[in-house]
């Protein structure tokens, strides 16, 4: 019989997601917030869908996932969109001081969507209730370009 996982230290950071927030980012938005509601399936794999509209109006869905592999030692998720038709999914670390995940993943590029490209994503607390999330792409020179930036703000 499978023994079932536990919680681990590396659990923690994904745990401080849990609760409802609201979301600020111009990028994806037609000026109203987004809400954004996380959960947890017993400390292991966490749960976020957001919902509000885009810049054109329309209504849009999103659901990430995300949870820690023991084996690989890497952070691991997908997201998906309403917006579009690909399944983005991840592989990542925490930073040093614990208040950052990076979140690395390739994807069609914006520009030419028959082109794949690298992409990091970041989830950076600054408080217990506020956090940053940040897309960047990878330049031909390595770098990485902030495209998109999201403020959250914990509403319960």
């Amino acid at each position: 019989m499978m023994e079932m996982p536990q919680p681990r230290e590396e659990h923690a950071f994904l745990n401080r997601l849990v609760g409802r927030w609201q979301v600020s980012a111009a990028e994806m938005s037609d000026g109203s917030d987004w809400v954004e509601t996380v959960r947890s399936l017993h400390g292991i794999w966490f749960l976020a869908e957001g919902q509000g509209r885009m810049p054109n109006g329309q209504e849009a869905t999103t659901q990430l996932t995300l949870g820690h592999d023991g084996r690989t030692g890497k952070y691991t998720g997908s997201w998906i969109g309403s917006m579009m038709e690909h399944m983005w999914v991840y592989e990542g670390e925490l930073s040093a001081d614990g208040q950052s995940l990076s979140l690395y993943t390739n994807g069609p590029s914006f520009g030419d969507p028959a082109v794949m490209q690298d992409y990091r994503e970041q989830i950076t607390f600054t408080d217990d209730d506020t956090r940053v999330f940040t897309s960047s792409a990878r330049q031909p020179d390595g770098s990485w370009n902030e495209f998109m930036r999201a403020e959250y703000r914990r509403l319960s």
